[in-house]
């Protein structure tokens, strides 16, 4: 190879590298701003407003979902904003949400099981046990604890993964486990940049201690 076709080369791959690290930033950017929306709708806004602000940031995510279509990390947030977006819906009518969660995970997982430090799996394990099982919804509990599990051993002291398996752990009558899968979640180091979500999860971890105490 000749030295100018060696320097075309170089700043051909300068060029990508640089191209790809802004991709890569504005995904970051992207996911974070859904991150701190999906926060604030959840855990500060009151209820009744809450419908109609997660139907902008699915549009939102949906944008994200398409423009990267390749990468995990939208697909699981999207994921994320559908299912909660259907608890707070209700009814049959947040079927057809959760069933496009399940969906985006599984798209998710082929793609990068381990994105976001596993959060696909404590997203999917979390609808398996919270929706209905057949012939109403696709839920099964040996799913959701084999997909917990899965999350718990890519991420063991994240604190999504201990507050979700802990909430399934008491609903199936397993209190002096969830008590000690929550404790753990109540003492989960703080995630970079998510202080808003992590002041929110930890209340809830609090509050069903709490229940699980009460009822023991």
């Amino acid at each position: 190879m000749t030295r100018i076709a060696k320097f075309m080369l170089s700043l051909w791959l300068g060029a990508f590298a640089l191209t790809a690290a802004a991709q890569d930033d504005a995904l970051a950017n992207g996911i974070a701003a859904i991150q701190h929306e999906w926060a604030r709708i959840h855990y500060q806004l009151p209820k009744d407003q809450q419908d109609a602000a997660f139907v902008k940031l699915e549009e939102q995510a949906d944008a994200l979902d398409k423009t990267y279509a390749n990468r995990a990390e939208p697909k699981i947030w999207k994921a994320i904003v559908l299912s909660t977006h259907a608890g707070v819906k209700g009814g049959l009518g947040a079927l057809s949400k959760v069933k496009a969660a399940r969906d985006l995970l599984l798209e998710a997982e082929k793609i990068d099981a381990n994105a976001l430090n596993g959060s696909l799996y404590t997203s999917l394990g979390s609808l398996y046990y919270q929706v209905p099982g057949w012939p109403i919804g696709f839920g099964d509990d040996d799913k959701a604890e084999a997909m917990l599990k899965k999350a718990l051993a890519i991420n063991p002291d994240g604190i999504d993964p201990n507050y979700f398996y802990g909430d399934f752990l008491q609903r199936q009558g397993r209190a002096a486990e969830a008590l000690v899968v929550l404790e753990k979640a109540l003492h989960a180091p703080p995630r970079p940049a998510r202080a808003d979500a992590d002041t929110g999860r930890r209340r809830e971890v609090e509050a069903l201690i709490a229940e699980v105490k009460s009822k023991s």
